[in-house]
């Protein structure tokens, strides 16, 4: 793989393309009828941007609310507070029709290429089902050609159009499913874990295209993923998430070279790294991750943080500041600026 982009390679400062402010998805939970219901925290209060042509690493560990939050800012889900704006529109309450011009710019890719595509319908309906919704083929022939050309886009034969998702690879289906998204001519995806269900050979492959794509289109991502040596491949910036709330966010080299939350510490001294001299101390949490549906006091990583203070870390949640030493690097504890 080619050298991470770095800090000063992300795209330039301005008006965020799609920024979420205090935002939260909650999920109500019927426990029966003889014990009280609780609520599931999934997202809870989460402060974030992308930029235009710019890639967001969205990690965390399972559960996190990392698919939750991705689905929730495309209004794919609804949130239970805060606010989603896309391009300085605040979209959050806008009706389905009032929503639809806007699904052209905001797309998706989804985590499984098997479950993602109708089995009934070719490659042909699966893309071109997109042109017709949105009014973009004049006519049959130039639908056809549209999608002809977005199959070469991505690696795939015109000739293949015809054919059926079962037909296909699992590699060859997620390409399918980018021309869908990308029928549109969309400014931002969200590409969720859309290289988990592969093989490894080609999750390269599928990771390199959603690059060439960016370059090519001036595409921006949000990109959840549970490989972190990827995510440090593709993105600009990276977000981590832990128990509904992002924790810790900066530019991709930094956050790598100096972690300043000790949940990301501990989720980066897990990555394999080929030489020795340069592998970081393994850190291993105590405990699991506390349910979303009865989280801890304070601050929800402070059960198994090794830097914990009594009387403050499991009493207060602490905000997403800014450090003072660093302004592009965001974090979540009280112990920040000091560990």
């Amino acid at each position: 793989m080619t050298e991470v982009p770095s800090a000063k390679s992300a795209p330039a400062n301005g008006e965020a393309l799609c920024r979420v402010e205090s935002l939260s998805t909650h999920f109500p939970v019927n426990r029966g009828p003889f014990r009280k219901g609780g609520v599931v925290r999934a997202v809870d209060r989460v402060t974030l941007e992308v930029h235009p042509g710019e890639t967001v690493g969205l990690v965390g560990e399972s559960g996190c609310g990392k698919s939750t939050l991705g689905r929730t800012l495309l209004r794919l889900i609804e949130p239970t507070a805060g606010k989603i704006f896309f391009e300085g529109r605040d979209i959050t309450k806008l009706s389905a029709s009032e929503m639809r011009p806007l699904r052209r710019r905001m797309q998706v890719i989804f985590q499984d290429p098997y479950a993602s595509l109708d089995p009934r319908m070719s490659v042909r309906d699966t893309v071109a089902e997109a042109l017709e919704i949105h009014g973009l083929a004049k006519s049959e022939k130039d639908a056809n050609d549209k999608v002809a050309s977005l199959l070469e886009k991505v690696g795939l034969r015109p000739d293949q159009m015809d054919r059926y998702p079962h037909e296909f690879s699992g590699g060859q289906r997620q390409r399918v499913g980018i021309a869908r998204a990308l029928a549109v001519d969309p400014r931002f995806i969200v590409a969720d874990e859309p290289i988990s269900a592969l093989d490894v050979s080609i999750q390269a492959q599928i990771v390199n295209l959603l690059k060439d794509l960016q370059e090519e289109l001036g595409l921006a991502y949000l990109f959840i993923a549970h490989d972190l040596k990827v995510v440090e491949y593709l993105s600009h910036r990276v977000a981590v998430m832990y128990l509904g709330r992002v924790v810790e966010t900066a530019p991709s080299r930094e956050l790598y070279d100096d972690p300043r939350h000790p949940y990301t510490r501990a989720l980066l001294s897990a990555v394999p790294v080929p030489d020795p001299e340069t592998r970081r101390a393994r850190i291993v949490l105590q405990g699991d991750v506390p349910s979303p549906l009865d989280p801890p006091s304070g601050c929800s990583f402070h059960p198994r943080c090794s830097i914990a203070e009594k009387g403050l870390c499991d009493r207060e949640a602490p905000p997403l500041v800014q450090l003072k030493k660093r302004p592009t690097q965001w974090v979540a504890c009280f112990k920040a600026e000091e560990s």
